[in-house]
């Protein structure tokens, strides 16, 4: 049962929009609401932390997640709302004497405890010693949540995002920063439908984590889904003039905030890859909006 704070807008709202750089291609563009289902918890952080949110059962939750991390800021709202302790360990010790940026500022004000580890150790922190140590530091009692939230539990929670796009459309694509969200998606789609991964990181290495949380998930890795990896423009918050260029224009045209470092790279590659025919003419392609600006 959902605690009362955390009841959701499901299903998210499917929203057809016209837009003639996918209609001269035949193409049908939808927004999946994703955005719309919680006020604090928004888009796949809900999906992917009320089922370990559940798990903790009211413990202190410790996460991990960079400077600018949505997963952070999700997870402090709900230690606001549900009056649990949490705990983020954050990328970047340099960031330890620095005055919060904006999005730390609000994790820190709804409660975080905020904990700064240089990158080297950040990069193994799910390794079984570190995160020893990490917890005999910060609470040894916490429940811990990995970095984007996506674990096992998550991944099956996101399987509901695919159950409910079920013949609404022939691909349902979503930006990824861990694969989570991905990774349910995929496996919660009907026979005939395919899901499309947007990475915002560069690397590569995103197909295999995809690979690794439907096992852990699942037995197996499920559903057909594919990545396109050319749209990470420089990385991680990378924001360059003509990506922002991009979703200013998305706003005007459709009247819809676009969220800068996940679902402006979304779009810009669907824009991109129905100009290139990667759609067949008849394709009905859903947009999931994780987030807002």
């Amino acid at each position: 049962m959902t605690p009362e704070a955390l009841v959701p807008r499901l299903p998210s709202p499917l929203e057809d929009v016209a837009d003639e750089r996918f209609a001269r291609h035949g193409v049908r563009l939808l927004l999946k609401r994703d955005d719309l289902i919680h006020p604090d918890l928004v888009g796949n952080k809900w999906r992917k932390l009320a089922p370990n949110l559940r798990a903790a059962a009211g413990r202190p939750v410790l996460t991990f997640g960079g400077a600018y991390s949505n997963h952070l800021r999700a997870t402090a709202a709900a230690g606001r709302l549900l009056g649990f302790p949490t705990i983020g360990v954050v990328r970047g010790d340099e960031l330890a004497g620095r005055p919060l940026n904006p999005s730390l500022a609000r994790c820190a004000a709804d409660g975080m405890r905020l904990h700064f580890v240089d990158r080297a150790t950040y990069r193994r922190a799910s390794a079984p010693e570190v995160l020893a140590a990490l917890l005999d530091l910060l609470d040894p009692e916490a429940y811990v949540v990995p970095e984007g939230g996506s674990n096992s539990l998550a991944v099956r929670g996101c399987t509901e995002l695919g159950a409910e796009l079920r013949g609404h459309a022939d691909v349902v694509a979503v930006a990824c920063g861990t694969g989570g969200t991905l990774a349910g998606l995929a496996a919660g789609l009907g026979s005939g439908q395919r899901a499309l991964g947007v990475p915002v990181l560069k690397g590569g290495f995103l197909g295999e984590e995809i690979r690794g949380l439907q096992r852990a998930a699942f037995g197996e890795v499920r559903g057909a889904w594919t990545l396109e990896e050319r749209f990470h423009f420089g990385g991680y918050a990378r924001l360059p003039a003509e990506l922002d260029a991009f979703a200013r224009d998305f706003e005007e045209r459709h009247g819809l905030g676009v969220e800068r470092l996940y679902v402006a790279k979304l779009l810009y590659a669907l824009v991109a890859l129905a100009d290139e025919g990667a759609f067949p003419a008849g394709t009905r392609v859903a947009a999931v909006i994780t987030g807002r600006p």
